[in-house]
């Protein structure tokens, strides 16, 4: 009875989003539907990257390449081969890539294609980096974002270097950034509840003792290691394909900063709160533009300073940061059962007004 009250619940769920989506897509402006889109594209970027930070417990400083990865190759495929003539005029694209591109029914396949070469970047930096251990991972992972961001500025026949690759057809709405995101959700939190998760868990409260019980740490932080740069790849190229443009200042070290800022204000290790966190970071992000703007209310006038909105941000996040040390989440999660059993409580007391009447 409970698994199926949770189906129609989960199927209620679906219903709501597809027709918020549907309704947004018809009513909303460019500029909320931009912050929709980014919004759902943080939260895909996000889960993915809470789960080598906080399910595994492993500090990575590396998701700014993996996006990087996914966004130059859904470039690549998706650039119509005429545009491609034109864009790569210093030094000419490499084969097979000048010749071919896929069309927009198959945007879908390149997104996979970005998440499985972004994938196999994670397995390859992953296989030596994952043996360290705190600080050390830190900095290798650092270090291979920074690889990558010097490699797109250099490889002019595959990146066009510092000019980027511009003129990409913006496939990126708001379908295939909320349903991306909302299966990215579902299938990370199928991973953290399976044996898999529990397992990532164990490596994060103790390696000694988990690695005593049997558990390959090595294998399950390269399990998370390389799930995590397959989304990671995935959101990378669903923003490059939202703003039609993707140069090597894209995906800089203020991407994975941003990413460790809505992980950890969320909560380490909450899906929940990384993907609320998300959205408020999103929103947030564009609400704070009013303080760089001149404001007069007779009384009071405010010049606008430029770059006062990151000063405004920084504060908030200090004080949110001593307020809730834990993340605003925690280790908090979500579910069905969470939300019946608050509904329960609230029936109760009213029974008990009917009763004392």
């Amino acid at each position: 009875m409970k698994q199926r009250t949770h189906l129609l619940l989960s199927i209620a769920s679906i219903v709501l989003l597809v027709a918020i989506i549907w309704w947004a897509d018809g009513n909303l402006n460019a500029y909320y539907t931009r912050i929709a889109n980014t919004a759902a594209i943080y939260i895909v970027a996000a889960v993915s990257y809470n789960l080598i930070n906080g399910t595994v417990g492993a500090l990575s400083l590396g998701p700014n390449g993996f996006m990087a990865l996914g966004g130059y190759t859904i470039a690549l495929l998706m650039l119509p081969v005429m545009q491609k003539q034109m864009v790569f005029f210093l030094e000419p694209l490499i084969w097979p890539f000048s010749e071919f591109s896929l069309p927009p029914s198959l945007y879908l396949v390149g997104l996979i294609i970005s998440g499985i070469v972004a994938a196999i970047g994670a397995f390859l930096i992953g296989w030596p980096c994952l043996r360290l251990k705190g600080d050390y991972l830190a900095i290798a992972t650092f270090g291979f974002g920074e690889i990558i961001f010097v490699l797109a500025n250099n490889m002019l026949f595959l990146t066009n270097g510092a000019l980027g690759i511009k003129g990409l057809p913006e496939l990126t709405n708001l379908w295939w950034s909320w349903g991306m995101a909302a299966a990215t959700i579902f299938l990370i939190k199928n991973i953290v509840n399976s044996s898999y998760g529990r397992a990532m868990r164990a490596v994060r409260d103790n390696e000694v003792a988990a690695e005593a019980m049997g558990i390959n740490v090595t294998r399950i932080k390269m399990l998370a290691f390389v799930t995590s740069g397959f989304f990671g790849g995935i959101s990378g190229a669903l923003m490059v394909m939202l703003i039609s443009t993707i140069s090597p200042t894209l995906f800089m070290f203020t991407m994975t900063f941003n990413l460790l800022i809505i992980v950890v204000l969320g909560g380490l290790g909450s899906i929940t709160g990384a993907a609320v966190t998300a959205v408020l970071f999103s929103v947030l992000q564009e609400v704070l533009r009013t303080v760089e703007s001149p404001l007069n209310l007779g009384f009071i006038q405010w010049p606008g300073i430029p770059g006062m909105r990151m000063v405004v941000f920084s504060i908030l996040l200090i004080l949110m940061m001593l307020f809730y040390r834990r993340g605003l989440f925690g280790s908090w999660e979500f579910s069905w059962e969470w939300l019946l059993s608050k509904l329960r409580r609230k029936e109760v007391p009213q029974c008990q007004q009917q009763t004392n009447k």
